[in-house]
């Protein structure tokens, strides 16, 4: 008389068992415990990441997504999105590809950890045009070491990659290198406005912009590429 009891207990010990494993297996998809690069945008939805409805974001535009485009239209003054997920604070690698649709500033504040400490990336930023990291020793992107100036054409896709290693910050747009410094020998902050975007966002500032191919790649202590380790581990 106890064989169904016992039977119901052992298919449902094995039920939990395979959601168990099939919930471990889906952890262990998620960026932080992987090595290699890992795709933080599906091309699909908006899943793992958030948009920002704080401060200056309270009356952002709308966020979203079509044909494997990020969209986030114009905002007043501010709209983004921040990334849920865990992630690194030092020796990793962000890679995307943006592209300013309307507007005449910056069209891609990307914020970012290091170690303790978070920066901005603006592209785009008084004008159109300047780029550089926010705040630098306290200084903006326009009037520090990083300040630069990239001529971006509304209806174009720019690559971007920004490398954070245990002692530089730097970044590329396409082929062109726009910052290296040596992050141990500045003070980072960010601007107030943007602190909801951390640990990792991306915003606009009253500009249209569409982003794809998010991608993140954690470094070796030696800010190089970690490929070969994750190639290692699966055999």
């Amino acid at each position: 008389m106890f064989v169904r009891p016992v039977l119901f207990v052992c298919v449902l010990i094995a039920a939990v068992s395979t959601a168990i494993s099939q919930e471990s297996k889906t952890d262990r998809s998620k960026f932080e415990d992987k090595f290699g690069t890992t795709a933080i945008f599906d091309g699909k939805s908006l899943e793992g990441w958030k948009v920002i409805d704080q401060f200056v974001f309270k009356r952002h535009g709308k966020v979203s997504v079509k044909e494997g485009e990020m969209i986030l239209e114009k905002g007043g003054a501010g709209t983004g999105i921040v990334w849920q997920g865990k992630m690194p604070r030092i020796n990793y690698e962000i890679r995307l590809e943006a592209k300013r649709i309307e507007g005449s500033d910056f069209f891609c504040g990307l914020t970012f950890p290091v170690n303790d400490d978070y920066c901005t990336l603006i592209l785009g930023g008084w004008g159109g045009g300047a780029t550089g990291l926010s705040n630098l020793d306290d200084f903006a992107a326009i009037e520090n070491q990083t300040s630069n100036f990239v001529e971006f054409k509304n209806g174009q896709y720019y690559p971007i990659r920004l490398r954070v290693s245990g002692k530089k910050i730097e970044a590329w747009v396409a082929d062109k290198k726009i910052v290296d410094v040596d992050h141990t020998e500045h003070r980072l902050s960010i601007w107030w406005e943007q602190e909801p975007a951390r640990p990792l966002g991306i915003a606009t500032w009253y500009t249209s912009a569409a982003f794809k191919k998010v991608e993140l790649e954690r470094l070796t202590s030696k800010g190089e590429a970690t490929e070969n380790e994750a190639t290692e581990n699966k055999k």
